[in-house]
């Protein structure tokens, strides 16, 4: 089964106290609802930077991500399904949902370490 990179753009940040805990009761009801399709619930991201192809540094983007989550789903349909449950919505957010792709990497290198550290 495939996994998706749910990431969030916008949002707000709770004005008061119990804003804040009505989003978190948002967000842990949420978590429960995906029950084991959650596979790493991810983090809110704090500043964020741009680096160039030239390596020039500059301002975020105009929508930066604004936190991630990663999920297994049966398909892309299945993601944008969980996906539409997310709280950040509800604040004037979106999610952006993108399958990832396993990558095979040769271990070849590792092998021959591994081999001239016995002899």
């Amino acid at each position: 089964m495939p996994n998706y990179l749910l990431a969030y753009h916008g949002g707000g940040e709770p004005e008061s106290e119990e804003a804040q805990a009505a989003v978190m009761l948002a967000w842990n009801e949420w978590l429960e609802a995906t029950g084991e399709a959650m596979l790493d619930l991810g983090s809110p991201v704090g500043a964020t930077m741009t680096v160039g192809s030239d390596g020039a540094v500059g301002p975020a983007p105009a929508d930066p991500v604004s936190g991630y989550s990663i999920i297994e789903a049966d398909d892309m349909d299945a993601a944008l399904e969980i996906a539409k449950g997310c709280p950040v919505l509800a604040d004037g957010g979106s999610v952006e949902v993108s399958e990832l792709v396993d990558m095979e990497f040769d271990d070849e290198d590792d092998d021959d370490d591994d081999e001239d550290e016995d002899d």
